[in-house]
């Protein structure tokens, strides 16, 4: 569900995220970071609960799947999922930061900086921060462990650009 949400042609069509490797990368991430920050809010007495830490190491053994997919050798796999997990847990930190403190501003930042790669925050940043705000709200309200999480369709997340700042 994280990784077909994260594929969503919106989010490279219309929020304008890079179609690239590391665009589809930090989509997936994204998503992750969602999903477990709602499965630790239903269980706040575990750092990272079992079907978090499932999910986590099935997103680390399908990275690994894919470096060596994409012809990476078995002597650079262990340096790439460093620089994998290195990734995740610094925009996890600063995403839930954000999300935690309601700082649509600072999440605009941190998602121009990660997702786009530039520091001027633009219409696509804010409309995907708007995106996974409505998506931790919506997540709120469903119990992972039911094992189906469902997230907003990102085409109903209105364009900032537009004037539009309701969401």
């Amino acid at each position: 569900m994280i990784v077909a949400q994260a594929r969503s042609p919106v989010f490279y069509r219309d929020y304008l995220v890079p179609d690239t490797v590391s665009g589809r990368f930090d989509m997936i991430v994204l998503h992750l970071v969602l999903a477990l920050r709602r499965i630790r809010q239903l269980q706040p007495q575990a750092n990272l609960p079992a079907l978090g830490q499932q999910i986590f190491d099935r997103f680390c053994r399908d990275m690994d799947d894919n470096f060596r997919e994409m012809g990476i050798g078995d002597l650079t796999v262990p340096k790439e999922m460093k620089r994998v997990a290195e990734a995740f847990y610094g925009r996890a930190g600063v995403y839930e930061t954000a999300l935690n403190a309601n700082d649509e501003t600072g999440l605009a930042t941190a998602l121009a900086r990660n997702v786009f790669g530039v520091e001027a925050v633009s219409s696509g940043p804010r409309r995907l921060a708007a995106y996974m705000d409505r998506a931790a709200r919506k997540l709120e309200s469903q119990n992972p462990f039911a094992g189906k999480v469902e997230f907003p369709e990102p085409a109903e997340v209105p364009d900032q650009s537009q004037g539009n700042n309701c969401g």
